[in-house]
């Protein structure tokens, strides 16, 4: 489990086919303290395995199922948010995060105003009934507040800070984002089915 509270920007340093599967390298320093093989760290929201470290970084390796599911960023010179997983006891600063991307969202705006920017969300579908205002949402493994929502697209603030410690500022209208919903949602939604 994550909270979605981004304790570093990595690069991807090189990104090479193996086996089916896409190798990772990613350039890192914080999040390498304390972190062995078989670790999970999230990186820009989706929970991936510790194959190897390096005094410089960590390599992880994607099945095509993770790059088919996730936004299209596992190219050398990206950019990624990373956050190790949380253990028992710490604070809980963001909200209860996975690291299971559940869908891909679009980028419809970015406005920029005086101490904060608003960004604008379309959700896929299947994911919009589970997203409401003042709920809990992660965008690219940043945990958010949702402002409001109008159908599929929905809107968070962004401060100067988160601004400043993710790679949130670097998007753009028609980019892509990885979206993970809620988990309350997800189970609250079950149940009801299970009550029918």
């Amino acid at each position: 489990m994550f909270t979605g509270i981004v304790e570093e920007v990595g690069r991807l340093a090189r990104v090479q086919r193996s086996g089916g599967n896409l190798r990772v390298w990613i350039e890192a320093a914080k999040v390498l303290e304390g972190v062995k093989v078989g670790d999970s760290i999230a990186t820009s929201g989706a929970c991936l395995t510790v194959v190897e470290i390096s005094p410089s970084g960590f390599v992880v390796e994607l099945a095509e199922e993770t790059v088919r599911r996730t936004a299209p960023r596992w190219r050398a010179g990206g950019r990624v948010n990373l956050e190790r997983a949380a253990r028992l006891g710490d604070r809980l600063d963001g909200h209860l995060v996975s690291g299971h991307v559940d869908g891909v969202g679009r980028v419809t705006r970015f406005e920029r105003r005086p101490g904060a920017h608003d960004l604008y969300v379309e959700a896929p579908p299947e994911l919009a009934r589970y997203i409401a205002p003042k709920g809990s949402i992660t965008l690219d493994g940043v945990s958010l507040t949702v402002v409001e929502v109008r159908g599929r697209v929905f809107s968070v603030t962004l401060i100067p800070h988160t601004l400043s410690v993710t790679t949130l500022g670097e998007l753009k209208a028609g980019e892509r984002v990885n979206l993970e919903i809620d988990i309350i949602a997800r189970y609250v939604e079950r149940l009801m089915e299970v009550r029918e």
